[in-house]
């Protein structure tokens, strides 16, 4: 892997962070209805999450699908590993799996009612 000081930014938030989004916009203001989905399905978890704006920088926007070696964005990383991007996500979300693999990795959620 590359020593570019891009991925030497990547590593580092990915590794300061417990749960990290590479996405297009903000958690707030998401900019495409894919990373709108995947801040969703991590909002009704209750999980708290770096959200970090690939279209602010465009060598971020390359040198994390470079990085990953993954074709899209958004991308979610817990605990340090590159868990998938939006259909793996949701497909996750949907089906139990994300809330379980938060929980194994013992990722807190701050839940209004528990599932």
């Amino acid at each position: 892997m590359s020593d570019s000081p891009i991925f030497k930014r990547i590593k580092e938030d990915v590794a300061d962070n417990e749960v990290v989004l590479f996405m297009k916009g903000t958690p707030v203001f998401p900019q495409c209805g894919f990373s709108a989905a995947v801040v969703q399905a991590l909002g009704n978890l209750g999980v708290r999450f770096k959200g970090i704006d690939v279209l602010a920088d465009p060598e971020l926007r390359e040198g994390i699908k470079e990085f990953s070696d993954w074709p899209t964005v958004p991308q979610l990383y817990v605990k340090g590993e590159f868990v998938g991007g939006c259909d793996i996500v949701r497909e996750m979300y949907e089906n139990g799996e994300l809330a379980e693999y938060l929980n194994t990795n013992g990722i807190e959620r701050q839940m209004a009612n528990p599932e």
